[in-house]
């Protein structure tokens, strides 16, 4: 379980870093990274879902901004596992709190067989990998065992070309020359002659690591956990500096992320339009965006995610817990985001008045034609009333929004 490859060393320092790990027993560490949208959560979902490696893994959790999602999806298949959850990115604002969580962690040991760390997609690998090397108490306890990097077969050759300015890093090269295995994740998107052209580019530029072909991060576990990968003197070969503690990681500033959490029970087709508008507006400057919301009138929650103008979404089976705080949350990421229209136009989805017909009032439902009904429930299915109407079937309709555009009271006429 507990293993480390090891390679002729160049330097006395290399040395004594070899002859620690083989000293003791160490945790073995896992780093999941790849750029926004490539399918790190899911396939870290189908890790601890999987009952065959029958291990447990205490997770930290790292996503770019002031607010997080994932933990929100991963505790819905997460009981036992130990999750540290750190908002900012992990290769600079949290590094520090990366060494406060694995020095934590160490001492629920007995409780996990190893450590996953899934990086925001905005991390270079490297101050990350750092960490095992030049904190002495980490190095004492931890081994890192390998860096998986997942790639989205449908917008990765987009992000290794993006142009950055002067003394940013591309964070998706990065990503890829640090992996110690590369996954080539959404394959049914593209055509067999483009994964070979980015099979090609990936191996111009990490010409060691294996790649893998996945489709919705469907893996065997075995192929990435424990798997005793990383090598430092590879990456010193590529990096020397590695292990200089002083190198700097610079963000490009056009990039953030605009995100909200809170009590916020939103009406279904206003969610809907929203997302639409921001999508069809802002859909090519996305990298990534993802959301768990309260829908007003649905037990079960909605999860949203996507990349540029790939959305997915619905109604998730996990249903909002009885005394569970309903509180949805969202972040986008992308380039030269309006945070205020983004804030604006999710508020603007809110269901926060009351109705204004109660159960058992008679109203004109909009079928095409204004017709005469009785409101049977409120907040049905998502929907604000369903109205029963007043014909031989007694035909059952939505009414989605409480506007006069679709019920309204029963004209003076009728």
């Amino acid at each position: 379980l507990f293993c480390h490859k090891t390679r002729p060393v160049d330097t006395p320092a290399m040395a004594r870093i070899s002859k620690k790990i083989k000293m003791s027993k160490k945790i073995p560490v896992t780093i999941l990274t790849g750029f926004l949208g490539s399918g790190k959560t899911t396939l870290l979902n189908h890790i601890l879902n999987d009952q065959t490696h029958g291990m447990k893994f205490a997770v930290i959790e790292n996503e770019f901004g002031e607010i997080g999602v994932d933990e929100k999806v991963l505790s819905e298949v997460v009981d036992e596992e130990v999750i540290e959850v750190m908002n900012g990115c992990i290769c600079c604002t949290v590094r520090g709190d990366l060494v406060v969580a694995l020095k934590n962690l160490y001492k629920k040991v007995n409780q996990f067989d190893g450590v996953i760390i899934e990086t925001t997609g905005l991390a270079d690998p490297a101050p990350v990998c750092q960490t095992f090397f030049v904190d002495e108490e980490v190095q004492e306890k931890y081994v890192l065992d390998s860096v998986i990097t997942v790639t989205d077969a449908k917008h990765i050759l987009t992000r290794l070309a993006e142009e950055k300015p002067e003394g940013v890093e591309n964070e998706a090269v990065e990503q890829v020359v640090f992996a110690d295995k590369i996954l080539l994740n959404k394959i049914d998107l593209v055509e067999e002659a483009e994964l070979e052209e980015i099979e090609k580019k990936l191996k111009a530029l990490n010409p060691t690591a294996p790649i893998q072909r996945t489709k919705q991060s469907q893996i065997s576990p075995k192929d990435v956990l424990n798997i005793c990968a990383f090598e430092l003197q590879r990456v010193l070969d590529f990096d020397p500096e590695f292990l200089d503690e002083g190198a700097e990681h610079q963000h490009d500033s056009t990039v953030s992320s605009v995100a909200m959490k809170g009590e916020y029970h939103v009406n279904m087709m206003m969610l809907q339009k929203w997302i639409s508008r921001v999508i069809a507006d802002d859909g090519a400057s996305l990298y990534r965006y993802k959301g768990v919301i309260s829908v007003r009138g649905m037990d079960n929650k909605f999860i949203f995610q996507g990349v540029g103008m790939i959305f997915n979404g619905g109604f998730a089976e996990a249903k909002w817990k009885k005394g569970e705080k309903r509180e949805s949350r969202f972040v986008f990421i992308g380039k030269n985001l309006d945070h205020e229209f983004y804030r604006a136009g999710f508020l603007a989805c809110q269901e926060d008045k009351p109705l204004r017909f109660p159960v058992g009032t008679l109203v004109e439902a909009n079928i095409g034609k204004w017709t005469k009904g009785k409101v049977i429930q409120q907040w049905d299915e998502g929907n604000a009333y369903r109205i029963e109407l007043q014909d031989k079937k007694r035909t059952n309709v939505w009414a989605p929004i409480d506007v006069d555009a679709y019920v309204r009271p029963v004209s003076v006429e009728a």
